[in-house]
This record gives C-alpha cells, sequence and structure tokens, in this order.
C-alpha cells in the first residue's frame, strides 16, 4: 500500500515518496536518500492501521525527557488529557526484526493516537495530517509541562495527578468530537479549525504555505482602509481618516488657514510708517502706525523656512543668530518681522527708532 506525501510547506522543500516496504518509488527534488531504520517505524504502523494516514515523530528536549520516566505522561493538564489512550513501547533503535514489529503492532493497538517510544520521543497518529498535528502538538505541550511541574515539585509524589476515567468525557470526548461546527457552516474535524488558524497566521507573516483553506477570507463588503488582514510592523504610514460630517467645518478651517499663509509667504511683504490723523472722537490728534506700501516686487516662492540659509550651515548658529536678531529687535517700535522666526520673504523693509 503505498501513501502520498503530504505538503507542509512551500514546493521547493525536498520530498520523497516512499512505498510500504521502504522503497523510493519517487525521488523528487533531491538526490537524498531515506533514513531506513527511522522509516521502519512508520512502517510498522502504516501496515496495521489502514486507518491513519499521517505519522508525526519528535524527540525534542522535553518529549524525550518524558520518555525517559517510568512514569509516563502523566494526566496532570489539560493537555494530557486531551491525548487520550497513549501507548508505550520499548524502542531499540530499529524494528528491522518482523519480531519486533508485532510487539510495536501489538503495544500500539486499535485505537491509540498517541505513541510513547522509550527514551526516544514521541509519535502522534492521524487519520489526517491537521490531526496528527493535533496530537503532536498536544503532547509537546503536556511534556513541557510535566517535567517543569516536576522540576518545582521536587519529585512526582508531590504532583497531583487527575483522575483519566473521570475527566476523559469532559475533555478528550470534547476535544475528539467526530465534528465541530463552532456556529459556522463547516463541520470541522479533529484539529482542523487550529491547523487553518496556524496556516493563515504563516501566510499573513509572509511565508507561502501553499495550504488550500476549507474556509478562504471572502469580503462580504469593503472594509476600511486602515483595516489589514497582514499585521503591521514598523511602519510611520498614516492612513486619511475618511470625511466625516462633524468634521468637516474644521476641516475647511484648516484648508483656509494653510491658504492664507501661503498667499502670506508668497507675497511681496513691504510696511511703511505713515501718521494717520484720529478724526473728531479723537480731537484730530495723529497717531503713527506701518501700513502696507504698493511696491511692485517679485514674489519669491518658499520651499523650506531654510530656504536662504547657506547649505552645511550649523543649526545651532543659525538658532543663535537668530535669538541675537530677536534680542536687538525687542527695543525696536517697529513690527518684528517673521525672519527671526523662521519664516522668509523678500522686499522686507522696516524702520526702528532707538
Amino acid at each position: 500500500r503505498q501513501h502520498p506525501p503530504v505538503t507542509l510547506t512551500p514546493p521547493s522543500f525536498p520530498q520523497v515518496k516512499v512505498n510500504i516496504i521502504g522503497d523510493v518509488i519517487d525521488q523528487g527534488s533531491t538526490n537524498l536518500s531515506i533514513n531506513s531504520s527511522g522509516f521502519s517505524p512508520h512502517a510498522a504502523i502504516y501496515s496495521m492501521r489502514p486507518d491513519i494516514r499521517c505519522i508525526i515523530h519528535v524527540h525534542t528536549p522535553a518529549a524525550a525527557a518524558v520518555s525517559s520516566m517510568k512514569c509516563g505522561i502523566l494526566p496532570i493538564s489539560q493537555e494530557a488529557l486531551i491525548l487520550g489512550d497513549i501507548a508505550y513501547y520499548t524502542y531499540h533503535g530499529s524494528l528491522d526484526d518482523q519480531e519486533e514489529r508485532r510487539e510495536l503492532q501489538k503495544a500500539l493497538g486499535p485505537t491509540a493516537k498517541v505513541l510513547v517510544l522509550r527514551n526516544h520521543g514521541v509519535v502522534a497518529l492521524g487519520e489526517t495530517m491537521e490531526e496528527a498535528f493535533h496530537y503532536i502538538y498536544n503532547a509537546q505541550y503536556a511534556c513541557e509541562i510535566q517535567v517543569n511541574a516536576i522540576s518545582c515539585a521536587g519529585g512526582v509524589e508531590n504532583l497531583i495527578v487527575l483522575d483519566q476515567e473521570k475527566y476523559r468525557s469532559r475533555v478528550f470526548a470534547v476535544a475528539s468530537a467526530a465534528a465541530i461546527n463552532m456556529a459556522g457552516q463547516y463541520r470541522w474535524k479533529i484539529g482542523e479549525l487550529e491547523f487553518e488558524s496556524l496556516m493563515r497566521m504563516l501566510d499573513n507573516l509572509g511565508y507561502r504555505t501553499g495550504y488550500t483553506y476549507r474556509h478562504p477570507i471572502v469580503r462580504d463588503k469593503p472594509r476600511h482602509k486602515s483595516e489589514v488582514e497582514i499585521p503591521a510592523t514598523v511602519t510611520a504610514f498614516t492612513f486619511e481618516e475618511d470625511d466625516d460630517a462633524s468634521r468637516l467645518p474644521f476641516k475647511f478651517l484648516q484648508q483656509r488657514q494653510q491658504r492664507e499663509k501661503t498667499r502670506w509667504l508668497n507675497s511681496p511683504n513691504s510696511y511703511a510708517k505713515v501718521s494717520v490723523e484720529g478724526g473728531d472722537e479723537r480731537h484730530h490728534s495723529r497717531t503713527t502706525t506701518w501700513m502696507k506700501v504698493d511696491e511692485s516686487g517679485t514674489p519669491i516662492r518658499i520651499e523650506d523656512p531654510n530656504q536662504f540659509v547657506p547649505l552645511n550651515t550649523n543649526p545651532n548658529e543659525v538658532l543663535e543668530k537668530r535669538n541675537k536678531v530677536r534680542l536687538s529687535n525687542s527695543q525696536c517700535l517697529c513690527p518684528v518681522s517673521d525672519i527671526s522666526k523662521g519664516n522668509l520673504s523678500t522686499n522686507v523693509s522696516f524702520i526702528c527708532e532707538p
């Protein structure tokens, strides 16, 4: 019986297709050979469990540590209870002997989905790729929790071990239900909902997994421009706010102020000191004021507040000179030009009195 390869990564990932006895029938995109001794447990399981389509074997530090404990995986956490019945087998490195394969098949049984190879890690089985990942994911978490708990408690005797038969209906039966609806139109099998969400997270981060989604993202209506599916990283880009009726007056006021400022900056700016009679209400007194002089000039568009500052000028020196100009003009009777405030214009003339 031949099992088709399962694609977990992009197409560039090397894949080798083998039959049940370990003979390579499709070399794929690589010229590397397979590990025959490592494939022997997989072949033994495939040959006696026709319901299994995917096998995942890990020997992480936590999984290898728990596989070396006499107590095995203890039911001390929710992740351990999700695993259900756990099979154990004393592994000797390979299963070349037919008698050893039969012992493994006998220890595994017809229903167990998790197999602990003594001193060699954990094996997860599944009818689908998602189900196998579901069991290996929870097995890894259960092993990490157990290693941390034993190191903190000082021994197994100080741990609170749950009654697996009592909590089976509450945890394992719910997690391994034949179909999970989740109030949607799809009925998810074991591990499919979580696996699809993890694949979507990888695709949103930029990894092209090639995974075929059962529940693709379909937009029913246009979204706001600031809503993104890919998590944002560090950026200085800001989205423009939508036109809101409550913000229109303020927006129009800002636009008018900006137009007035642009017009003032790009127009001739000449003033003269004149005497104006106050009239009857002021007893014909004369007052001195500054009035704009109608002089012809060529306006220069101000593109930069420091447009007329020489290149490679130290900004600190410019600030010091500006402060000196402000100080010297503090005793003037004329209005201070906006040159000292960073706004430059042409044809500026004024008269100061000591």
